[in-house]
């Protein structure tokens, strides 16, 4: 005790003050020791570990020389990555970091971060029509690759998400042999998961709860249950069995299939429902990254935002693991792009040929078109004609004076951006107010996910000029009414296809601006797949991610010994830039556009052509580590700054961000279609930019199965310019394999113009 009555005046002030220096020094002590702490990831660099006990507990040892006991050291570490690469996770001080940094054999260590997430036509649409019989290997088409893999039949998939459904249709694992002998994963109990709920079909499941706080624990499944419906969707549409007569209310009716539909499924629950969103730590994916590796899976699907300095993605690709990510749901503003790194594949979503036309008749008798996922209720036999009101943006404030109940109320946003975000909120306000039904008139989108909280009430999106003649026949009528048809189904070259989605993230990368990116775009816009018992659309590049992650599997199915390199470049190479039609893709956006590289990478995936490329861009995956210093920086996983520039990695593209004189880019061609082969040139220059290859014919036979060539690229002009656009394809009779060129000439460092 510091102070007593008894003493007297002067030695209690004496003692006193001796007592409160010491409290501040113990103060002080205990803030090193104990402030503010935060979640770390300590990278300690690839190493072999045969025992992963001993690796576990070498990591406790380390952080208890740091915190002064190992019971501290234990009380401290959530995670313990021994797999593809050796560190942990750990709750710690600042200073405690920095400590942790200062020791010899600790390569980097960095602060947690919290990340976003990111059918029944779709596959069909691309190709991929199901037979239903066995395939007979001896009869099928060389290119035919849904039958050529046997389905995906055995290629594990591991997918990173909120978790599974397991009751659902499209998990059942009917007509499956032992799980493979080389799955050496585990099922993990928790709440309403028992040993059960894995399968022959759903073969692993792990789940990552560390950092939730007890709120968000108990608006959630302690276990790899989703409660969200996300990670259903995505494992659904990657490799869901085959379910026959399914549609949600009769729209979008047909087989729903995985692209792998034999393929295995292994769940990693890395994503949890929030009280604001659905989120996901750094931690948690490396500790799932980690655990995938040491379990066996072949693919990962990632439909996730993540940094593009993952070391766990780049282990897991140096162990053999293929990576599909999403390029996210921020577009079409340019360098918004996720995912760039180029040891993965990054994916850009498109619009597939079937779409929802629903026509809306005014008391005029004039007829619009929207489009809507509005059906008839039960007790309703037809649709009728109901008062129509104008509700301008339908805010709560614009709403404030309208009487809105039992009618069809007209919403226009005027504003360019992602009207989507709003429209939750929009809905609520309308039904409210007790609204009969809502047309949404939106600029240059029509993801009518966005409308599933109208729960059965009539919301149909339209073009903005559709909303414009809307409100123009409001204005001419005393009593203006509106009668909604419920929507139809139409699929085929009647809907332009494909387009890249409005809401897709486009290039290019900032961080990576000499690796072009995106890689590929795959369909990821109403996209009806697996959520919970039932099947519901949903739209985004979560859905076009398991579309490429599957296509992957199925490849993988057929070419075992093809490199991730190898693959991502038969996918890139066989891509198409043109719609059904034979026109250029174009690219939602305002106005709308013809697609470039920045919004579709390669371009429109072609799963069938993919299986026989012709010729590969093959990278050993060490070479990724000369490009990128990802063990120099304490604070900085990989440091962004290349040792050399990424240009010159052999990859199924070039991007040269900065072009003021000639340069010379070398690549490397494997040929892995008939040994005996002649390829010629066909360039097609950027503007203002000459292109040459040296050889220009590339002759492969039993003996020559690798062929390098010299890309050199030359400004015509003298100009600061914007990014312009060409190709380089080989050919020959049977293969077409072409790469996308992005050049931009600058003669400045510093510019304004960006994209």
């Amino acid at each position: 005790m510091c102070y007593h009555p008894n003493m007297d005046f002067h030695s209690s002030r004496r003692r006193f003050s001796a007592c409160l220096l010491f409290c501040l020094c113990l103060m002080i002590s205990i803030s090193r020791a104990y402030g503010t702490q935060k979640m770390y990831i300590v990278y300690l660099g690839e190493k072999k570990h045969d025992d992963a006990a001993l690796v576990t507990a070498s990591h406790h040892d380390m952080l208890s020389t740091i915190l002064g006991s190992k019971e501290e050291a234990l009380a401290s570490i959530t995670y313990s990555y021994k797999h593809g690469f050796s560190g942990f996770a750990a709750m710690l001080t600042d200073d405690q970091a920095q400590d942790l940094a200062d020791l010899p054999e600790v390569i980097s260590v960095t602060p947690n971060q919290n990340h976003e997430l990111m059918t029944t036509r779709s596959w069909d649409f691309l190709g991929m029509n199901l037979d239903q019989q066995p395939p007979n290997l001896d009869h099928q088409p060389p290119n035919k690759l849904l039958q050529r893999s046997k389905y995906g039949e055995d290629i594990i998939i591991g997918i990173f998400d909120t978790g599974i459904w397991p009751e659902s249709r499209s998990f059942s694992d009917h007509g499956y042999g032992p799980i493979p002998s080389r799955w050496k994963g585990v099922c993990q109990l928790g709440q309403a998961w028992e040993g059960t709920n894995c399968s022959r079909k759903i073969i692993g499941a792990r789940y990552y709860p560390a950092g939730l706080d007890k709120a968000d624990q108990e608006a959630n499944y302690m276990s790899p249950r989703d409660i969200n419906g996300h990670g259903t969707h995505t494992a659904s549409t990657a490799a869901g069995a085959v379910v026959e007569g399914v549609s949600l209310h009769g729209l979008g009716v047909g087989v729903a299939r995985g692209g792998a539909p034999r393929a295995r499924i292994a769940v990693y629950k890395v994503a949890w429902q929030t009280t604001k969103r659905v989120e996901l730590s750094s931690i948690a994916v490396l500790a799932a990254l980690d655990d995938a590796i040491h379990d066996g899976v072949d693919v990962l699907c990632l439909p996730i935002v993540l940094n593009d300095d993952s070391f766990g993605a780049l282990h897991a690709v140096q162990k053999g693991i293929t990576l599909v990510y999403g390029a996210g749901n921020s577009g079409p503003r340019p360098q918004v792009i996720s995912n760039t790194a180029p040891w993965v594949i990054t994916v850009a979503a498109t619009k597939i040929d079937r779409s929802f036309p629903t026509a809306i008749t005014m008391g005029n008798n004039q007829t619009l078109v929207g489009q809507s996922l509005y059906y008839l209720l039960k007790n309703e036999s037809s649709s009728e004609f109901k008062p129509l009101v104008h509700g301008g943006s339908c805010s709560g404030e614009a709403l404030n004076d309208t009487i809105i109940n039992g009618k069809v109320v007209l919403c226009i946003f005027e504003n360019f951006g992602p009207t989507q975000d709003i429209l939750p909120e929009v809905i609520t306000n309308v039904k409210s107010g007790g609204a009969f039904g809502a047309i949404f008139a939106l600029y240059t989108i029509d993801v009518l996910s966005s409308t599933d909280d109208c729960l059965g009430m009539a919301c149909v999106i339209v073009d903005i000029d559709i909303g414009f003649q809307t409100a123009t026949y409001i204005g001419s009528q005393r009593l203006p009414i509106v009668k909604i048809e419920p929507a139809r189904n139409i699929t085929g070259k009647q809907v332009p296809a494909p387009k890249v989605a409005f809401f897709s993230s486009r290039g290019p990368s900032v961080k990576y601006p000499t690796v072009l990116k995106p890689d590929i775009a795959a369909p990821g816009v109403n996209i009806l797949a697996a959520i919970g018992d039932g099947y519901g659309f949903d739209s985004g590049n979560s859905m076009s991610t398991p579309h490429v992650a599957g296509i992957v599997a199925l490849l993988k199915a057929v070419h075992p010994h093809w490199s991730h390199a190898a693959l991502k470049s038969a996918i890139v190479t066989t891509a198409s830039t043109k719609d059904e039609y034979g026109n250029p893709m174009l690219a939602e956006a305002l106005p709308r556009k013809v697609a470039d590289p920045f919004d579709y990478g390669g371009g429109s995936i072609n799963p069938n052509a993919a299986v026989d490329p012709g010729l590969v861009y093959d990278i050993d995956p060490r070479d990724y580590n000369k490009f990128f210093a990802c063990n120099m920086q304490k604070y900085k996983i990989c440091n962004i700054t290349t040792t050399l520039p990424g240009y010159h990695l052999n990859l199924p593209s070039i991007a040269i961000p900065e072009l003021r004189r000639s340069i010379k880019v070398q690549r490397a061609v494997t040929n892995v279609g008939n040994v005996d082969a002649v390829y010629q040139s066909d360039i097609q220059s950027p503007i203002g930019v000459k292109i040459k290859v040296d050889p220009p014919t590339l002759v492969f036979n039993a003996t020559q199965k690798v062929h390098s060539f010299k890309v050199s690229i030359t400004p015509l002009w003298k100009v600061q310019g914007d990014y312009t656009f060409g190709s380089l394809t080989w050919h020959n009779e049977h293969h077409s394999v072409r790469i996308p060129i992005a050049v931009r000439i600058t003669i400045q460092d510093f510019y304004a113009d960006v994209a």
